[in-house]
């Protein structure tokens, strides 16, 4: 069987990440994977058996017009069609569900936005959602949050969370930096919620010197605006932003607690990596995601979305109780079997082998 995965670029980002982590395994496996891109980037390892198609250039001025030409010029030969074609993000599902369509290849249009957020341009995406989505063999989405609003659509969907991107810490004893970390794209801090962050870390800090707080991630603008907010709440001494760091899993095994601050998500591979780390993890409960990941009480906090008073009370037990966060760090380790890139895979499989069948 051959697989075909579709993607604007391997630079870095999450989907990316995913998508080359499903590639690897599925390679490993025996298949015939291919990664189509239309633009360049490669900030991931592939397995050495992996064609990697560059579909990049090319005269038409409209991005995505040119990815449709390229893709069905690519395809109008009859042996680089494979079995499935597996497209991510959704501007990239416009060329895939088209191309797969004319050709008749089978297609899975693998989403990774919730379905209240919309990526620009908006109409596109409201297009695809609304019209090419229902022509693909099966839609993937992240949460069951998502399920209802593409039945509605008479869309044939299912979930598939993402595999986790880090192996499994072993449990440790040993003591931790008493750190809290956040981490993503510094420039996204609205999104992410790294303004209110310093905001409900700033009281805590003050009371406590021991602590610190590091945001890791890249991002200028953020920067600056985060430095200046510090500043300005007198804790730029117990911050720190270390930038862009590939040795996040690290900064996570030797750090006490993660806290997800978000205002929304699709399905946030960061808490499931600070989970894997051994972290004792704390989020709100935003749409979509932290609550498909943490059992509240168990193997985590989850706070109300964006209840910075409940966010800040629920920290301060976690700062003031090393027992709470042992039993969090022992059973997060725990519960992130359904995670494991084996157990992701075998759904996959499954949906393959439906497509092959039919």
């Amino acid at each position: 069987m051959r697989l075909d995965f579709v993607i604007a670029h391997l630079g870095s980002g999450g989907a990316q990440r995913v998508m080359v982590l499903l590639a690897n395994h599925f390679c490993s496996l025996g298949y015939e994977v291919n990664i189509i891109t239309f633009n360049k980037g490669l900030a991931f390892d592939l397995n050495k058996n992996i064609n990697l198609v560059n579909l990049h250039d090319g005269k038409i001025p409209n991005h995505t017009l040119r990815s449709l030409w390229k893709l069905l010029t690519y395809y109008r030969k009859k042996d680089n069609r494979p079995s499935i074609m597996i497209s991510f993000i959704t501007q990239l599902s416009f060329v895939a569900i088209i191309a797969a369509k004319l050709y008749r290849i089978k297609i899975i249009a693998s989403e990774h936005s919730n379905c209240l957020s919309a990526q620009k341009p908006i109409f596109l995406t409201n297009f695809v959602r609304n019209f090419l989505y229902p022509l693909a063999d099966y839609l993937t989405v992240l949460t069951s949050y998502d399920v209802d609003y593409y039945l509605k659509k008479k869309i044939n969907v299912t979930v598939m969370p993402n595999p986790l991107t880090f192996d499994i810490a072993p449990i440790k004893d040993s003591p931790k930096s008493k750190v809290v970390v956040a981490a993503g794209n510094l420039d996204r801090y609205h999104i992410k919620g790294f303004d209110n962050l310093l905001d409900i870390m700033t009281p805590l800090l003050l009371a406590k010197p021991d602590w610190k707080l590091k945001i890791v991630g890249g991002g200028e603008k953020g920067l600056s605006f985060l430095k200046a907010k510090a500043m300005e709440n007198k804790i730029l001494n117990s911050l720190i932003l270390p930038g862009f760091r590939s040795d996040i899993a690290e900064i996570m095994q030797e750090s006490e607690i993660f806290i997800l601050s978000s205002r929304h998500e699709g399905l946030p591979m960061v808490l499931l990596e600070a989970m894997s780390q051994g972290m004792a993890c704390i989020s709100y409960d935003c749409i979509t995601g932290p609550s498909d990941i943490i059992t509240h009480n168990l193997d985590g906090f989850l706070v109300e979305n964006q209840n910075i008073e409940e966010m800040k009370m629920q920290m301060a037990i976690l700062m003031d109780d090393e027992s709470i966060r042992k039993r969090f760090s022992q059973n997060a380790i725990r519960s992130l079997e359904n995670f494991k890139i084996e157990n992701i895979s075998a759904k996959w499989e499954n949906l393959f082998n439906n497509l092959i069948k039919e």
